[in-house]
């Protein structure tokens, strides 16, 4: 990738999503699915194609309807909640998250929040104080109910909230909250990600904030 240039931007606070974000789980979840696939003879690469960014009800239901049961969705839960092997922070995630107060960042993903919570823990990432979950919406990305829900408990208007993700179903659903948007090239490269400024890894940005102003980010962005 080549770099293109720095972008500085104002922000109240900022929202990521988490796997593929501040957390790699590539493995965890390319395994499980793999898993799931050969269990009930379904297409794996099919699944590949449509799971990153989705809640995983919703992926079922798009690759096999008839599966879409709540024991079907618990059983993907739990096997995916005890699968821990090949999980680490993304680069610069925790130095950056442990930079910032607790009112000025959130975690909006698609998956539960006990596997948020137990992959945060994993790698060393603190847990923040608003986690927007796929049990605490109606609609998963790319709707912007999640990114709305977290403004709202942070108290901080749409238009002033920073996202960082690295799927378009979670860029979709940020753009469609108001909010400004980057994507992080940990799954996808920056062309498949849409017309949003893209980083490498956390290491590209930096953040400066003072009690009662708005947070400073500086953000080397890449091509």
């Amino acid at each position: 990738m080549d770099e293109i240039g720095n972008v500085e931007v104002e922000c109240g606070a900022i929202l990521f999503d988490m796997d593929g974000t501040l957390v790699d789980s590539t493995s965890v979840v390319e395994r499980q699915w793999k898993l799931f696939a050969a269990r009930y003879q379904l297409d794996y690469d099919h699944i590949m194609k449509i799971s990153h960014g989705r809640r995983n009800s919703e992926t079922i239901r798009a690759v096999a309807p008839h599966l879409a049961t709540p024991e079907v969705f618990a059983e993907f839960d739990e096997a995916e909640l005890l699968d821990k092997d090949g999980v680490f922070a993304v680069k610069g995630a925790a130095d950056f998250v442990g930079k910032l107060a607790e009112h000025e960042w959130a975690v909006v993903t698609s998956a539960g929040q006990d596997l948020a919570r137990t992959r945060l823990r994993a790698v060393g990432l603190p847990l923040p104080r608003v986690l927007i979950g796929a049990e605490d919406v109606r609609a998963g990305k790319p709707h912007p109910e999640g990114y709305l829900a977290a403004a709202e408990r942070l108290r901080v208007p749409p238009h002033l909230c920073v996202v960082f993700e690295d799927t378009v179903p979670g860029l979709q659903a940020a753009l469609a909250a108001g909010m400004r948007a980057f994507g992080i090239t940990t799954t996808y490269p920056a062309g498949q990600l849409g017309q949003v400024d893209c980083i490498a890894d956390f290491s590209e940005v930096r953040a400066t904030s003072r009690q009662g102003e708005l947070i400073q980010l500086s953000i080397r962005t890449v091509g």
